[in-house]
C-alpha cells in the first residue's frame, strides 16, 4: 500500500514539474499583447477565446498579462494607424485578425513578432515566404480561403438549386478576398453559376451595394468578411430576406447574424491556438521558424429560420452534412 502511495506521488511530481518550470519562466514579468482587429474590442466572441487560450498556458490579465486591443469597426482605413500605435506601445507580440490587419502590422514593424489569425492566403498576400518556413516576423494560422470559398458556393447552389446569378459582397481593398474570389471562377462555371460583385470597403457603402445587388438581379448572396460595424451585419440579413435572396458566408459572425448558411474554419479554435504560438514566442522561439497552421476542422451551420423566411426548403442531402441547425 505504501509503495502504491509513493508511486502516485512520484507520478504527480513528474506531471507538475514541467508546469512549475513554465511558471517560473514568467515570474516577475508582465507581457503586453497587442490585438489588432476589425470588430470592436467590446465584442466578446474571439477576444474571449484568445484570452482563454493564453489562460490555459498560464497567462492571465491582472497577473502577468496585459492585452492592448485596437479596433476600427466600419473604418478599415484606420487599421494602419492602429498598428503603428501598438508598435509605439512596444508590445511583446501583435495578434492580427484577418489579412488587412496582418499586412498593416507587418508594414508597421519588422521586429515585433506577429501572430496572424483568420488569414486567407498568407503566402499569396506576401505575409510569409511559405507555410512551413514563414521566414520573417509573422506566423500563426490560415483559413484556406480559396478552398472554403469554392465549397461555400457549391453548398449554396445545393441548398438553392434554382439560383444562377450570385452577387458576392466583397471588400476589393482586401487581397485576402480578391485572390480567392478570382480562383472561384472555375468552380462557378462548373456549377452553372455566374458570380457578380458588389463592393463594400466601408460602412457607408452598404446602401449603394444593396442597390447594385438589385440592379444585377441577383438570385443569391455570398458574403465575405466586410469592414463594417457588427450591428450592420443584421442589415444584410434583413435586406436578403426582404428580397428573397438565399445567403451564404465564410465568416461565423455573419452566420450568427442570421445569414442562411455558414461554411468555414473553426475560428474559435484558431484563436485558442494563437495562444500556443504566443507562448512559444515569449519563451524565445522565432516566428520565422514556427510553421503556419492550417485548419483541420470545417463547420457547416444552416439557419432554418432564415431559410423558412425565404420560403426555401433545404434539401435533406445538405441538412445531413450540417454541424449545426439553427431553428
Amino acid at each position: 500500500m505504501r509503495m502504491i502511495g509513493l508511486a502516485v506521488v512520484l507520478a504527480l511530481s513528474l506531471l507538475i514539474a514541467p508546469l512549475a518550470a513554465g511558471a517560473q519562466q514568467q515570474v516577475g514579468k508582465t507581457y503586453r499583447i497587442g490585438f489588432l482587429r476589425y470588430l470592436g474590442c467590446a465584442e466578446q466572441g474571439h477576444f474571449t477565446e484568445l484570452r482563454q487560450g493564453l489562460r490555459d498556458l498560464g497567462y492571465a490579465e491582472g497577473h502577468n498579462l496585459v492585452i492592448e486591443c485596437r479596433a476600427a469597426p466600419g473604418k478599415a482605413e484606420r487599421i494602419s494607424d492602429l498598428a503603428a500605435e501598438l508598435v509605439r506601445l512596444n508590445v511583446d507580440v501583435i495578434v492580427a485578425e484577418g489579412t488587412v490587419s496582418a499586412l498593416a502590422a507587418k508594414q508597421a514593424t519588422r521586429t515585433i513578432p506577429i501572430v496572424m489569425v483568420y488569414v486567407a492566403d498568407p503566402v499569396a498576400s506576401g505575409l510569409v515566404s511559405s507555410l512551413g518556413r514563414p521566414g520573417g516576423n509573422v506566423t500563426g494560422s490560415t483559413m484556406l480561403a480559396p478552398e472554403i470559398v469554392r465549397k461555400t458556393l457549391q453548398l449554396l447552389k445545393e441548398a438553392a438549386p434554382a439560383i444562377s446569378r450570385v452577387t458576392v459582397l466583397i471588400d476589393s481593398s482586401n487581397p485576402g478576398q480578391t485572390l480567392p474570389d478570382q480562383q472561384m471562377a472555375a468552380a462557378a462555371e462548373v456549377l452553372g453559376v455566374r458570380p457578380q460583385r458588389a463592393d463594400i470597403v466601408a460602412s457607408a457603402d452598404l446602401d449603394k451595394a444593396f442597390a447594385t445587388v438589385l440592379r444585377q438581379q441577383a438570385q443569391a448572396l455570398l458574403v465575405y468578411p466586410l469592414p463594417i460595424a457588427p450591428f450592420e451585419f443584421q442589415r444584410i440579413t434583413e435586406f436578403a430576406i426582404k428580397n428573397r435572396l438565399p445567403t451564404a458566408t465564410i465568416h461565423p459572425a455573419y452566420g450568427r447574424a442570421g445569414l442562411m448558411l455558414f461554411y468555414g474554419t473553426n475560428v474559435p479554435e484558431q484563436f485558442r491556438r494563437a495562444g500556443v504560438h504566443i507562448d512559444k514566442i515569449l519563451r524565445g522561439a522565432k516566428p520565422a521558424d514556427l510553421p503556419v497552421e492550417q485548419p483541420t476542422k470545417f463547420e457547416l451551420v444552416i439557419n432554418l429560420k432564415t431559410a423558412k423566411a425565404l420560403g426555401l426548403t433545404i434539401p435533406q442531402s445538405v441538412l445531413l452534412r450540417a454541424d449545426q441547425l439553427i431553428d
